[in-house]
């Protein structure tokens, strides 16, 4: 990946899912991260969207893990943080 593909919040947070029990739960997040970097039009489409205080955010879902979100931004394509957040 390319310098900047994540933020300093999502790299915690991925390093703490690859720490913890849940190997099911981390290669899931691998997986929406590559469809994210590889397929950002599809990703994007799978995708809601929501305002956050920097912008607007793409919130995908992780396959078999609700509540589980990636958090996006689709300008570079860019993987903002990783955590349960209930779909509204």
């Amino acid at each position: 990946m390319t310098k900047g593909a994540y933020s300093q919040i999502a790299d915690e947070q991925l390093d703490a899912l690859e720490a913890g029990d849940d190997a099911e739960l981390y290669n899931a997040v691998l997986d929406a991260c590559a469809l994210i970097f590889e397929y950002p039009e599809k990703a994007q489409s799978l995708s809601t969207a929501i305002t956050t205080a920097e912008g607007i955010r793409l919130r995908l879902p992780v396959a078999g893990h609700p509540p589980y979100k990636v958090f996006w931004s689709s300008q570079l394509p860019r993987i903002e943080a990783v955590f349960p957040h209930p779909s509204r």
